[in-house]
C-alpha cells in the first residue's frame, strides 16, 4: 500500500485544512484551526479542489483540475470510495479511528461469539467496516438511505460485502426501542450522534433534547458480555468532559472510562487539529494503553 493511498493532513490554519485524500489534495474548512499554517501559500494554492462554505452550511468546490466523481482511499488497510459532496464532507471521517486498537482489542478478547456490536448515527461505515473485519457481527444504522448505499458500496469496494453487516436505514430512537421489545443485546454500541436531524420519516433529533435519553436506552440493550460504548460527538461546546459526565450519569454499568478530544496530527510536527471530541467506556479488564 503506497502513502498515495494514505489519508494525511499535511497542515492546517486560518480556519482551513490542507489534506492529501489519496492522489488528491483538498482543502476544507476547519473552524477550530485559529492559528497560522506552516506550510507557504503556495503550497495551499497548488490544491487540487477547495471548498468554499457559504451561509447556509452549504458550498462549492472550486477546482484547479479535473477530479473523478470518485476514488479509493486506503485507510488501516480497508479502502474507501471519496466523493466530494454539497457540504464539503468527502465520506471519510479518519478522526473516528483514534479509537479503533481498544475496540478491536475489546472484540478480540472477547469469550462470546460471534461478538454482536450495534453502529449508530454509522454515516458511511468507516467503523463498521474496520470492526466486520476484525471479526464482529454488525448492525450499521443510519436515517439517510444515501449514506447506507454509500457504505455498501464501501464495503464492495474493500470486498467485504460477505461479512455479517445488517444495513438498516432507521430513525435511531425507534430502531432501539423495537430492539429493547424484542429483547436484542449487543456486546459493543458505537454511536456519533449529530447536533440536529431527521430520522428517515422526517424525526427531529436535537442532541441537547435526546441525547441522554438514548443513552439510557441503549443501555437496555447490553448484553452480558458487553464491551465498550464509543461515543463520539462534533457539536461545537460539547467536550469530552461533557461527554464523560452524562455516560456517568445515565449509563450505570460499571467500567473504565476514558475521554477527551478527537485529533488529527498534521504531517510534519506535533500539531494536532481538534475534530470533536469522544468518550469510551470500556469493561474492567482491557487495558487502555
Amino acid at each position: 500500500m503506497s502513502a498515495a493511498n494514505e489519508y494525511t493532513l499535511l497542515d492546517s490554519g486560518n480556519f482551513r485544512k490542507l489534506e492529501r485524500v489519496g492522489n488528491y489534495v483538498l482543502v476544507r474548512p476547519a473552524l477550530q484551526a485559529l492559528w497560522k499554517p506552516q506550510l507557504p501559500e503556495s503550497e495551499w494554492k497548488r490544491a487540487d479542489a477547495t471548498f468554499i462554505r457559504d451561509e447556509s452550511g452549504k458550498g462549492e468546490w472550486s477546482f484547479n483540475r479535473k477530479l473523478p466523481d470518485q476514488w479509493l482511499v486506503h485507510v488501516h488497510k480497508i479502502p474507501f470510495l471519496v466523493r466530494l459532496t454539497d457540504f464539503g464532507h468527502i465520506g471519510l471521517f479518519p478522526e473516528h479511528f483514534q479509537e479503533l486498537d481498544l475496540l478491536k482489542k475489546a472484540i478480540s478478547s472477547s469469550e462470546e461469539k460471534p461478538f454482536k456490536c450495534l453502529n449508530l448515527f454509522a454515516h458511511t461505515g468507516g467503523l463498521t467496516l474496520q470492526l466486520a473485519n476484525a471479526g464482529a457481527h454488525l448492525v450499521h444504522l443510519d436515517a439517510s438511505k444515501k449514506s447506507v448505499d454509500w457504505a455498501r458500496e464501501n464495503a464492495q469496494a474493500a470486498g467485504l460485502e460477505a461479512k455479517p453487516v445488517r444495513w438498516i436505514v432507521d430513525d435511531v430512537r425507534k430502531f432501539v426501542g423495537k430492539e429493547i421489545r424484542r429483547g436484542s443485546t449487543y456486546d459493543g454500541i458505537i454511536l456519533d450522534p449529530p447536533s440536529f436531524g431527521r430520522g428517515a420519516q422526517k424525526e427531529v433529533w436535537k442532541i441537547e433534547d435526546d441525547l441522554s435519553k438514548l443513552l439510557s436506552d441503549l443501555e437496555k440493550v447490553c448484553s452480558d458480555n458487553f464491551s465498550f460504548l464509543l461515543l463520539t460527538c462534533h457539536t461545537p461546546g460539547i467536550t469530552g468532559l461533557v461527554l464523560q459526565n452524562l455516560i456517568s450519569q445515565v449509563f450505570t454499568k460499571k467500567g473504565i472510562l476514558k475521554s477527551g478530544e478527537l485529533a488529527l496530527k498534521e504531517e510534519k510536527g506535533p500539531r494536532l487539529l481538534p475534530s470533536g471530541s469522544f468518550c469510551l467506556w470500556l469493561r474492567e479488564g482491557i487495558k487502555l494503553a
